[in-house]
């Protein structure tokens, strides 16, 4: 049977909120179940005629009914959002895919300490991402597994322990998608300069990473294992990876890395 009262609610309705409710109504979750609060009409309209879904313009009393309320506005938009909502929103858990907001602030501004974070990042659009959680001590073991169903559509989920570690989350797999775009920009590139036509230098830098990732994700084997099987003394991959060590390609990466992670703190605080 169908509810007849909204059970998720979502403060947002971008492109994230999209890829968990079009996931979530592919895996069989009735229209009904949901409400969106999205202020941009051309938004709302998209919603309901993506999924069939309810999309108000501003919080209502029907936001009460929700069990889980999915916090999905841009983090300079939190306290705006938040303030109109705040008198329906306590006796949820609150999900949030925010970056930079702290659960403290979430907390607060609910009125429920029933908070999870998650920090996804935009592989998620295609059931592909992953997404770093973590919960306050008011959330139980029930409440957990309820967050991982349902990012579940979204692509794979771990938990980390401490609220800090979401940053170095945001650093290697919220911010990484860019990273690999960078690479592959640069791959093709090179291409291009040895004489490849542009898409068949696309074509073989993406399916190339991508099939790497995939050969690395089942294998029980390191990265460094799988690296030097692909590398022979001497070799065109030596010769390519001396090079990419003379350059301190490694090392620059890594301090991309802590700088993203650097931002990500300065954020939370802000």
């Amino acid at each position: 049977m169908h509810p007849t009262h909204p059970t998720l609610a979502f403060i947002g309705g971008g492109n994230m909120a999209s890829a968990i409710l079009g996931g979530l109504r592919r895996a069989g979750r009735p229209a009904e179940a949901f409400v969106v609060i999205e202020p941009q009409a051309t938004q709302r309209e998209r919603l309901a005629t993506d999924f069939g879904i309810q999309a108000l313009a501003a919080p209502t009393p029907a936001l009460a009914q929700a069990a889980l309320v999915v916090w999905a506005v841009k983090p300079q938009l939190f306290a705006q959002a938040a303030a109109p909502a705040a008198p329906w929103l306590a006796q949820a858990l609150q999900l949030s895919v925010m970056a930079g907001i702290r659960s403290e602030a979430i907390a607060q501004a609910s009125g429920s300490e029933r908070v999870v974070r998650a920090m996804p990042n935009t592989p998620a659009l295609i059931g592909q991402g992953i997404a770093g959680l973590y919960a306050r001590a008011a959330v139980s073991e029930l409440e957990r597994a309820e967050v991982e169903a349902v990012l579940a559509p979204t692509g794979r989920s771990l938990w980390v322990e401490r609220e800090d570690d979401l940053d170095a989350v945001t650093a290697i797999s919220g911010s990484g998608p860019a990273y690999f775009f960078y690479f592959c920009e640069a791959m093709v590139q090179a291409g291009l300069d040895l004489g490849l036509h542009e898409t068949q230098a696309r074509e073989l830098a993406l399916a190339t990473c991508g099939g790497a990732a995939a050969l690395a994700l089942q294998s029980a084997d390191s990265l460094a294992m799988l690296r030097e099987r692909v590398t022979s003394k001497g070799g065109t991959t030596h010769a390519a990876l001396e090079s990419l060590r003379a350059d301190g390609v490694g090392e620059a990466l890594q301090r991309a890395v802590r700088a993203a992670a650097s931002r990500a703190a300065e954020l939370g605080k802000a």
